[in-house]
């Protein structure tokens, strides 16, 4: 079953955080609705099983800071902001 998960990532906090998540026809929503807000999404399965466990607005557990970590900097890298 499909799976979506939206993070945000503020750099006031020391993670990224849920923002959205959802199976099936939920997952297909947060994806139209990230697409139509022009945000990258980036599809990691497994990555989005282990975070399908958390509440809205839970920080991503440390033990998943680096798979996080790498998505974020391939986004960051795809829309020129990467330092």
């Amino acid at each position: 079953m499909e799976k979506a998960i939206a993070l945000r990532y503020d750099e006031t906090l020391p993670a990224p955080f849920v923002v959205a998540k959802g199976s099936a026809h939920v997952a297909e929503r947060i994806q139209r609705v990230a697409e139509e807000a022009g945000v990258r999404i980036v599809a990691d399965s497994a990555l989005a099983e282990s975070l399908v466990f958390l509440d809205i607005g839970d920080l991503i557990p440390e033990d998943l800071y680096g798979a996080v970590a790498e998505i974020l900097a391939f986004v960051l890298r795809a829309e020129g902001r990467a330092r």
